[in-house]
């Protein structure tokens, strides 16, 4: 009798095929990942339309960079690392564009006050999903990183461009805002 493993099959073989061009072996690469990356993609960045979105450029990334694979980590911690760089790529991009948008509203005499009123309020309860997604954005990457994907400060602080000391800073500020919404 054979007991089926939980651990995920090898790519290897699916790998060196996507990478010489055999659409099929990505396409199977692709439906036994979309998933976990989705839900990377998705919490990090707190919209489930976005998520998706990345998602794609995600894969559209791999299939262009595939043949620079080399295979020194399992296919699986690759495509992940791609994902968490196109999120936080996204990210800076989104910081950028954000910027603009209000140096040209300040331009057109609106304050702040005026901009966050005309944010949506939504009951009183919320789910942690809901919750997350009101982050700020950096708050939200650091509480995805270390406590749901599990990364230390460190590798945090490396990927991030912060300091270690900066990325738990981040995390409490994160947990705070959560307890606060979550308890409302």
């Amino acid at each position: 009798m054979m007991i089926q493993s939980s651990a995920p099959a090898d790519d290897s073989a699916d790998v060196a095929l996507a990478a010489s061009g055999d659409r099929r072996a990505f396409e199977r690469l692709y439906k036994a990942h979309v998933n976990r990356v989705f839900s990377v993609c998705t919490r990090m960045c707190g919209s489930r339309v976005r998520g998706e979105e990345l998602t794609q450029d995600v894969f559209v990334r791999a299939w262009e960079k595939l043949p620079q694979f080399r295979g020194d980590a399992a296919f699986s911690t690759w495509i992940h690392r791609v994902a968490v760089n196109i999120v936080l790529t996204d990210r800076k991009t989104e910081g950028r564009n954000r910027m603009r948008l209000v140096e040209d509203e300040s331009e057109s005499g609106e304050t702040p006050v005026q901009r966050a009123s005309i944010t949506p309020t939504y009951g009183d309860r919320m789910d942690l999903t809901d919750a997350m997604a009101k982050l700020p954005p950096g708050a939200r990457h650091i509480f995805v990183l270390h406590d749901v994907q599990g990364y230390k400060h460190e590798e945090i602080a490396e990927m991030c461009g912060i300091t270690a000391g900066g990325s738990k800073a981040q995390l409490h500020r994160a947990r705070l805002l959560l307890r606060e919404a979550l308890t409302r």
